[in-house]
């Protein structure tokens, strides 16, 4: 029997890693590579779902892996409460009403993006669900480190 000493990544660690995500079209939605800024992860805070730190367990410092998540295990289903409507008139030159801009509105527990989803006349849809809420992601992820 051989016992490898290796690290690898438990229920506890803290780990480094690079994430790229790809949409169900194969198409990029975002990775940390593109900055050089690999992610940290504390194992078991409940910042990822239990199925995506399913999916980390058990890798080892230099491992990549590739694996889907449906919507409710990656960034969630879309929920329609998060969808606001506001007045066109709140929004300015320097902040202007277009779709597809993503607006930071201050909220008492901190600041909070939406995306403009539609403009109809005077009222201007808000979607403050997650970009990728909704939608099936697939993970590539690279574990720089174990820390």
């Amino acid at each position: 029997m051989t016992v490898s000493t290796q690290a690898q990544i438990q229920s506890d660690s803290s780990i480094l890693v690079h994430i790229t995500m790809k949409l169900s079209d194969g198409s990029a939605a975002d990775s940390t590579k593109v900055n050089n800024k690999p992610a940290k992860i504390i194992m078991g805070d409940n910042s990822i779902s239990p199925a995506f730190e399913a999916q980390l367990i058990g890798m080892n410092k230099g491992e990549s892996k590739e694996f889907t998540l449906e919507a409710k295990d990656s960034f969630g289903e879309t929920n329609p409460d998060n969808i606001h409507y506001m007045g066109i008139d709140k929004f300015t030159a320097e902040v202007p009403a277009k779709v597809g801009n993503i607006i930071t509105f201050s909220q008492p527990g901190g600041d909070l993006p939406g995306m403009i989803k539609e403009i109809n006349g005077d009222s201007v849809t808000i979607d403050f669900n997650h970009p990728l809420a909704g939608q099936t992601v697939t993970f590539v992820i690279d574990l720089v480190d174990i820390l």
